[in-house]
């Protein structure tokens, strides 16, 4: 079985997104034997933005070796989400959305033919059977009161992979981490918390798919 695990934050060893998203990949790594698990960092190794050369080459125009390169990044990032059963992606809320990192890799998981598809039904996901889970981050509080209508973050998570037909998308999430010590602590300490039934719940979705 495999896992795929990308982080997104740009703090580094100060992350509660990173810090949750290890310890997710940790609970499969347990319950889970011989979990192949590919770990992509886009904060230390970027996936490059779209370009019009880039976008030129999709439709048959000459690349050049800097063009090239770009594909092949968006190729293997491709290619990892494609062949990926379980998917853990760490996402803090940066200005009300998810990181301009992660938005990229994302941009690059939008293929027709690969992850969905256009019908006169209407798009169709080609990319369905995953089990997604993101560990999400916040400052405030964004998912009930005043803030809800500034959630940028999670339902924007939940609409790309729902567009590439994944129906089984969690969310263990850790906000108000900016509201003071204790509202931090005890935070991060229900995500934590919340991540064994998590997994253990779409364990069992996976087996039964």
């Amino acid at each position: 079985m495999n896992l795929l695990h990308v982080d997104s934050s740009i703090q580094r060893d100060a992350s509660v997104s990173r810090a949750l998203s290890a310890a997710i990949v940790n609970e499969w790594r347990r319950t889970v034997p011989n979990l192949n698990v590919i770990y992509r960092d886009l904060e230390a190794a970027p996936v490059l933005h779209l370009d019009s050369p880039l976008l030129a080459a999709a439709f048959g125009a000459e690349a050049d070796a800097t063009t090239q390169a770009n594909a092949a990044i968006g190729t293997k990032a491709l290619e990892e989400f494609l062949a990926a059963d379980i998917v853990v992606v760490g996402a803090p809320m940066y200005n009300f959305t998810i990181s301009s990192q992660l938005k990229t890799w994302l941009d690059r998981l939008f293929v027709a033919g690969k992850t969905f598809s256009y019908s006169e039904a209407g798009p169709q996901g080609l990319a369905g059977g995953k089990q997604v889970i993101i560990a999400s981050s916040r400052g405030g509080i964004y998912s009930a009161g005043p803030g809800a209508a500034m959630d940028f973050q999670e339902s924007y998570l939940r609409a790309a992979f729902g567009f590439f037909g994944i129906k089984d998308v969690e969310v263990v999430r850790a906000e108000g981490l900016l509201l003071g010590a204790e509202q931090k602590q005890q935070a991060v300490e229900a995500a934590l918390n919340a991540i064994p039934g998590v997994v253990l719940e779409a364990g069992s979705a996976l087996q039964a798919a």
